[in-house]
């Protein structure tokens, strides 16, 4: 399992992806929580190059990515270009929206200019999840919607802010039972707030 953490995430301990790592780890799960580079000033090209070999490292794995904020559209990146269709499935957390992507310099290159038809055809090829909740900050208005419109099955979220620390997002734990399946089989496991 591969977790990606977003921009400005020097993956602090009490982050719900930090706490995702530890937990799955001592359920047995083989997990890969790498820093990505320079998270303050992010490079798309050097995360996703980093993004794919540790992907090519999960061979013989569970192919399963979980991915927050700036990260998100670089996996969506590697699946349209064939990098990540491998992949048994993909969460999608809190994505950054474009008119966010622009405004912000220092992140502006993350954007990798994917229409919508492009990621459609994307998202049909993974099994690819979104969680997003309707008052992200960094998707005013939430990004339930355009998830929806991709394909994307989308656990939307109400109140939640961007899930990072700040909103309260720890340890999480039916994340937790969604990827490893427990509580009643995949079908079964809701995401819910944390």
């Amino acid at each position: 399992m591969l977790l990606l953490h977003g921009w400005q995430n020097h993956r602090p301990a009490g982050h719900w992806q930090h706490q995702l790592a530890d937990d799955l780890t001592a359920d047995g799960v083989d997990v890969s929580y790498p820093a990505l580079p320079d998270p303050d000033d992010p490079d798309r090209a050097a995360w996703s190059d980093r993004i794919a070999a540790e992907f090519v490292a999960l061979a013989g794995r569970q192919r399963t990515v979980v991915a927050h904020s700036l990260a998100v559209w670089v996996v969506l990146d590697l699946i349209a270009r064939g990098g990540l269709r491998e992949a048994d499935r993909v969460l999608l957390v809190a994505p950054v929206a474009r008119a966010v992507l622009a405004a912000n310099p220092a992140i502006a290159g993350f954007d990798p200019g994917l229409d919508d038809e492009a990621l459609t055809t994307a998202v049909a090829t993974t099994d690819v999840h979104v969680v997003a909740s309707d008052d992200d900050p960094y998707w005013p208005g939430g990004a339930a919607d355009w998830a929806e419109s991709l394909g994307a099955t989308v656990h939307p979220l109400t109140g939640q802010g961007h899930l990072a620390v700040g909103d309260g997002y720890g340890r999480w734990d039916s994340v937790r039972q969604w990827l490893t399946g427990s509580g009643g089989g995949t079908d079964a496991v809701r995401i819910e707030p944390r």
